[in-house]
C-alpha cells in the first residue's frame, strides 16, 4: 500500500486562447506552476479487480470521479486483472481553477503503474491522460511547462523561486460553462515561448512581476460570477500588488493569485490581507456587507512534481 501520495495543484501564470478545433476543443498556450497546495491519496491493490474509491465526495458520483476513471482507463489499456483501493483527501478546492481533479487523477496513474508494475513510460501515461482531460498530461510530466495544443504540447520552463497568495473566492465555477460562452476570446496572438522566459533572461525577478500575457478566461468569469469580481476588486483595492501585477485568476477560476519573491513576503501580506478582511466585513458599520473571500493560502512553487522519479521517462 502507498500512503500520502501527493497531488499538487497548479497555477497557470497566463493563459491565451488562439483559436478553437473542429471538434470544439480549444487551443491555448500557457504556463502551468506547480504549487505545493495538495491533495493527498493512499491507495492499495486489490485481488479481485474491483475499483473502489473508499472517500465520498459531494456532487460527484464513484464512477464519475476522476480517480476511478483514471484508475479504470489504465486497467483497461494494459489488461491487469488487479484493481485498487483509493482514498483521497481533499485539500485543492474544486471549481477554483488549480487542477486538483487532474492532479488526482495523474497521482492514480502515476501510483498504479507503480503498484500494478504495469511498466508505462512517461509518454504513455500522458496519452493515456489527455484522455481524462486536457491538464492530466502536465502533473505527469512533472515540470513546470509552457504548453500549446490543447495543453498536452508541454515544454519545460525554469521558473525563479516563488510564493504566491492564492485567494479563493466565496465562489465554485464550472469549467465546461466558461469555454462554451459566446464572449469568450479565441483569437489570441500566439506567442513563442522566448517571448515569456526571455523576460527572465534580461535579468527580471520573475516573469510575473511583468504581467506579461493575460488569462482571457477571466472575463468571462467575471461577468458570469459576480462573486469573483468583488473578490478581484477587493484585493486590487487593498494594493498588495506586487511590482504592478496585480492579482490574476487561474484557469478557469474561480482562484486569484499574486506572487511574491519568497514566503516571508507572502505571509506579511496574508497577515496584512486577514486584518484587512476583518476590518472591512466584521466591523458593526459594515457587518451586513458581503465577504466575498473564502480564503487566502500561502502556497510555495515547486520546480517538480513530487513523484517525478516515480516514472521512466
Amino acid at each position: 500500500m502507498l500512503y500520502d501520495l501527493v497531488a499538487p495543484a497548479k497555477l497557470n501564470l497566463f493563459l491565451h486562447v488562439v483559436g478553437r478545433r473542429s471538434d470544439g476543443y480549444h487551443l491555448i498556450q500557457t504556463v502551468f506552476r506547480l504549487i505545493d497546495l495538495a491533495d493527498l491519496l493512499d491507495i492499495d491493490t486489490r485481488s479481485d479487480g474491483q475499483i473502489v474509491r473508499e472517500t465520498d465526495m459531494l456532487g460527484v458520483a464513484h464512477d464519475d470521479d476522476l480517480v476511478v476513471r483514471a484508475a479504470k482507463a489504465l486497467q483497461q489499456y494494459t489488461g491487469t486483472k488487479l484493481g485498487a483501493q483509493i482514498r483521497l483527501r481533499k485539500h485543492i478546492p474544486s471549481g477554483a481553477g488549480l487542477g486538483g481533479g487532474s492532479s488526482d487523477a495523474a497521482t492514480v496513474l502515476i501510483a498504479l503503474n507503480r503498484l500494478w508494475r504495469t511498466g508505462l513510460s512517461r509518454q504513455a501515461l500522458m496519452q493515456l491522460g489527455l484522455s481524462l482531460g486536457a491538464d492530466v498530461p502536465v502533473f505527469i510530466y512533472g515540470q513546470n511547462a509552457f504548453a500549446e495544443g490543447i495543453g498536452e504540447k508541454l515544454t519545460t520552463v525554469e521558473l525563479p523561486e516563488q510564493a504566491y497568495l492564492v485567494v479563493q473566492p466565496a465562489q465554485h465555477v464550472p469549467t465546461q460553462g466558461i469555454f462554451q460562452d459566446p464572449d469568450l476570446t479565441r483569437n489570441t496572438d500566439p506567442v513563442k515561448i522566448l517571448d515569456f522566459s526571455g523576460r527572465q533572461i534580461a535579468g527580471c525577478e520573475s516573469t510575473a512581476d511583468l504581467g506579461f500575457g493575460r488569462n482571457d478566461l477571466q472575463p468571462v468569469v467575471l461577468k458570469r460570477y459576480p462573486v469573483v469580481q468583488q473578490a478581484l476588486d477587493w484585493l486590487n483595492k487593498a494594493e498588495f500588488s506586487v511590482g504592478g501585477f496585480e492579482a490574476r485568476m487561474t484557469g478557469s477560476g474561480a482562484c486569484l493569485f499574486i506572487n511574491f519573491p519568497d514566503a516571508t513576503q507572502a505571509e506579511l501580506a496574508r497577515q496584512k490581507l486577514l486584518a484587512k478582511i476583518s476590518s472591512d466585513f466584521s466591523d458593526t458599520a459594515t457587518a451586513d456587507m458581503f465577504n466575498p473571500i473564502q480564503s487566502i493560502l500561502l502556497c510555495k512553487g515547486l520546480n517538480v512534481h513530487p513523484l517525478q522519479d516515480w516514472v521512466d521517462s
